[in-house]
């Protein structure tokens, strides 16, 4: 055992840093954090008003007492028992323990958690921090060691204080007088009011019909003094002083035969060059925000190749708000764009090395040290040598790209504009040549719509009309939030920081607030009325403004300006004070109660009640509160109508025509929102439910928009199945009330086959839980998950030797699995695997808990082995297990 132990974050690291250090250090890993609050917190829910007063100083259920002075709990989770028992015994065997978990917030944390947990002499532990895993970098930090810095340490833990006090006092809070599974947050709530606001935007948005024309316009035979040319498309952009801004049909038709009359003449021509600028290399939210556009990532899956790209230290700590260089970095950068781009001829005498280094600011509110996020070899174009996953080497080459433009001299362009006279109509031209790329060399803009060529115009000469063209717009109300816009939003209001955004974003997908349709996110009805019970009761609190100064306040922590208990304290007694007024029955909180409609209960025949609940809008029988046999709990779905595929579209005018389309309130007048009860009938609810009540039904002949295909039949009961649009996309769900089957409708308009019935297996314990694995069929394939799923969130997949042990109870759809062999010509065991390219179960060979090359897959009645080359065998971590069973 080596006398100096490291202990990273990530397992992805240890092998590249033991590299650099040698023999000498052992290098271990906490896996993330090793002690967190207690996780189970399910019972708050059951709690009643007396019961929920009494759990606040409960160090068991919520970890932190904020009336005795945030008092703390911190607990080792059951899954980081092993880690935490291995990290024990070689610390008391090393004389020197070296922290070198990342060099955020949370990374500071979990090394003070390291130190806490593992004990024994304060002074053996040694902090170390690393911007990229390069030998150099490496060495350096361990050449200037320091210790846990305690006030980054407290700021982390006052935001994790600060956002379990808000939820576990506020979610009880939903629960009473909204619904049941309802939870807050301190920041994502905030999150969840952007989207709402945007969503109400739009539906109070008046969309205006326009017209736009064009002229073709040429040079008139008689001009001999210019060369002839081809027709160039003029603008209408202005009538007798005003903007050409036509209203109807009739009215632009009319205008053009008038234009058409005119004599027409160039009265300028203006050519200017242009320079254009590169960007800033990356930091966390611009990467995240191109990827999203460029490589259509979404936030998490652009933070995981971020990830593997830092531990495979091909570039620098991908959580920056910085957009700073080192000095080595600008020299060497500096050297390679001179060594590898040379003037060109054909562009002009123009140098794609800049005079000086280019310099950019920051945002006001950066206050990490970091650097922006860089490769760490620039002379390392591709990513893909180096063993990493496909969506890793894309994300570098855009890293690559960004970072090598940043120092490269702006791309110039030949802007040219034209106006023309014709009698009360002014016409406009504008066209643009780039004449030297520079920066555009290696980071290109998106591929621009193709313009006309720049044509040479002289000021006082006739052209001639050769036709005119008109087209019908309307104005378009507010875009929804994309992923990249919601971050750029976030970012500007000082709302989270670079490392919340991606939790920020799942959180509030699934607690089913918002959904994402079409990479745009739609406010959901339970999401609107709980940012609005927020905002009444906790104005503050949801307010852009103190959450951001909330942030402010957590980095003023970071560097010791602020005490982190008086932060809290403050915060709490204005909290502790709006929550005990917002219970109160009668003037607190709005309760959330159901509307009359005029659907009637197929059970029994009595009104139903437009009601919500945590997963959407239904009907419930107004017999549901009568006691006894009078009691009725008959419900009916809703299927929202709404095409999200063509509504969202930017550049068309579809969102408007959505909302001209849509009926209005009798009551106030809102747009409303139409849903499916059945293919004959469609209720219409008003977008202020539930302030406001109005509903309409609305008869005739329906279905669910953006399917075409065949009806179902449920493979449970034999009964149909409509299509319907859920939180994760359409699908299919059973007509009869007493079955619970449903189908996924893949995205290629595909029904996905029936899913076979989830089989108990007694015998495999979970590992660290009082718990036992199930067999389920999932959208990519069986695996194994935990019985109390989603309490306990364990799931792999399923051996050979262990599904042939429940052979009889297995689908027959499966059957051919049971003759798959057990063993692979290495005597390593086979698991069960899931291909989403064929669409089909495979084996893949495994031995001590490594993949050994071996796959097998089921073809033409018989299995086929064989050795995958060109592959690295790797390591089946929990994570990679977890992953491929789903």
């Amino acid at each position: 055992m080596a006398e100096s132990l490291v202990i990273v974050e990530s397992p992805g690291k240890i092998r590249t840093i033991k590299k650099y250090l040698g023999n000498d250090f052992e290098v271990m890993s906490s896996v993330g954090h090793i002690r967190d609050l207690p996780k189970e917190t399910s019972a708050k829910y059951r709690f009643s008003y007396s019961e929920w007063q009494q759990t606040l100083g409960d160090l068991d259920s919520i970890g932190v007492d904020p009336q005795n002075n945030w008092k703390v709990n911190y607990v080792v989770p059951p899954e980081k028992a092993k880690t935490v028992k291995q990290l024990r015994a070689a610390g008391r065997k090393a004389t020197r323990i070296y922290l070198a978990t990342d060099l955020d917030r949370e990374g500071e944390a979990i090394a003070w958690h390291l130190q806490e947990v593992i004990g024994g002499d304060p002074g053996k532990f040694i902090r170390v921090v690393f911007n990229e895993i390069t030998e150099t970098a490496i060495h350096d930090a361990f050449a200037k060691p320091g210790i846990v810095n305690e006030n980054r340490v407290n700021a982390q833990q006052a935001r994790l204080f600060l956002d379990r006090v808000v939820g576990f006092e506020l979610s009880p809070l939903l629960n009473f007088k909204i619904g049941r599974g309802l939870s807050a947050g301190r920041v994502q709530s905030v999150a969840v009011r952007l989207i709402v606001e945007r969503e109400r935007e739009i539906r109070a948005f008046n969309p205006k019909e326009y017209w736009d024309a064009t002229a073709y316009l040429t040079r008139s035979n008689s001009d001999n003094a210019e060369p002839a040319m081809d027709r160039v498309a003029f603008d209408v952009a202005k009538y007798r002083s005003d903007d050409f801004n036509p209203s109807s049909e009739t009215e632009t038709s009319e205008l053009l035969q008038e234009l058409e009359q005119q004599a027409f003449s160039v009265s300028s021509h203006d050519s200017r060059i242009n320079s254009r600028r590169a960007s800033a290399p990356f930091i966390t939210t611009t990467m995240q925000q191109t990827a999203s556009t460029r490589l259509n990532f979404n936030v998490r899956r652009t933070m995981t190749a971020a990830q593997r790209l830092y531990e495979a230290g091909l570039i620098t700590y991908m959580r920056t708000d910085s957009t700073n260089v080192s000095a080595e970095a600008l020299s060497a950068v500096r050297e390679f764009i001179g060594s590898q781009y040379d003037r060109d001829p054909a562009q002009g005498d123009y140098s794609y090395l800049p005079a000086t280094p280019n310099t950019f600011k920051s945002a006001s509110s950066s206050q990490e040290a970091h650097e922006a996020i860089r490769p760490t070899d620039v002379t390392l174009r591709q990513a893909s040598a180096r063993g990493v996953t496909d969506d890793a080497t894309k994300l570098y080459s855009l890293i690559w790209s960004r970072f090598v433009a940043s120092q490269m001299t702006p791309a110039r362009f030949e802007n040219t504009s034209t106006t023309v006279l014709a009698g009360d109509f002014e016409l406009r031209r504008s066209a643009s040549v780039r004449i030297f790329d520079g920066y555009q060399k290696v980071y290109s803009a998106d591929e621009p719509p193709k313009a006309d060529p720049v044509v040479a115009f002289r000021v006082g000469e006739s052209l001639h009309c050769i036709e005119t063209t008109k087209e019908q717009h309307f104005t378009k109300p507010p875009p929804r939030y994309s992923e990249a816009r919601l971050i750029r939003e976030l970012e500007s209001k000082g709302i989270g920081r670079p490392s919340t955004y991606s939790t920020i974003i799942t959180t509030i997908q699934a607690r089913g607030y918002v959904s994402l349709q079409n990479k745009r996110f739609f406010a959901a009805k339970i999401g609107e009325v709980v940012t609005d019970r927020l905002i009444e009761s906790f104005k503050k609190l949801m307010s852009y403004d103190f959450t951001a100064e909330m942030e402010n306040e957590l980095d003023e922590i970071a560097v010791g300006e602020k005490n982190f208990t008086n932060v809290l304290d403050e915060f709490y007694a204005d909290f502790r004070s709006l929550l005990v007024e917002a219970k109160d029955p009668e003037h607190g909180m709005l309760r959330n109660i159901g509307i009359d409609t005029s659907v009637k209960c197929e059970l029994c025949g009595r009104p139903m009640m437009l009601r919500l609940s945590k997963n959407g809008l239904f009907l419930g029988c107004s017999g549901y509160a009568d006691r006894g046999k009078d009691r009725c709990r008959g419900t009916k779905s809703l299927t929202s109508d709404i095409d999200f595929e063509t509504i969202v579209d930017d550049d068309s005018d579809a969102g408007a025509r959505f909302l001209l389309d849509q009926k209005h309130c009798g009551t106030c007048n809102t747009i409303m929102t139409g849903w499916l009860i059945d293919e004959q009938t469609k209720l219409h609810i008003c977008g202020n439910y539930p302030t406001c009540t109005g509903t309409a039904i609305e008869t005739g002949n329906f279905r669910v928009k953006g399917y075409e295909g065949q009806i179902v039949e449920c493979d449970k009961c034999g009964s149909d199945m409509h299509l319907k649009v859920g939180r994760f996309g359409k699908y299919f769900d059973c007509t009869n009330d007493a079955c619970t089957n449903t189908r996924k409708l893949r995205k290629n308009g595909e029904v996905a086959p029936p899913r076979a019935d989830p089989i108990p297996m007694p015998e495999l314990a979970v590992e660290d839980f009082d718990d036992h694995y199930v067999l389920r069929d999932g959208l990519r394939g069986i695996f194994l998950a935990a019985s109390k799923f989603p309490r306990v969130r364990k799931s792999r997949q399923v051996t050979v030797e262990e599904l042939l042990a429940h052979g009889n109870e297995l689908d027959p759809k499966l059957a051919y699995l049971l003759t798959a062999p057990t063993t692979n010509q290495d005597n390593g065991h086979y698991v069960v695997r899931y291909s989403t390219k064929n669409q089909t179960q495979y084996l893949s060979g495994e031995k001590n808990g490594k993949r050994d090359g071996w796959v097998a897959f089921y073809e033409e009645g018989k299995w086929n082995e064989t050795k995958s080359l060109g592959k690295k065998p790797r390591t089946a971590t929990k994570r990679t297990r977890k992953q491929s069973s789903r």
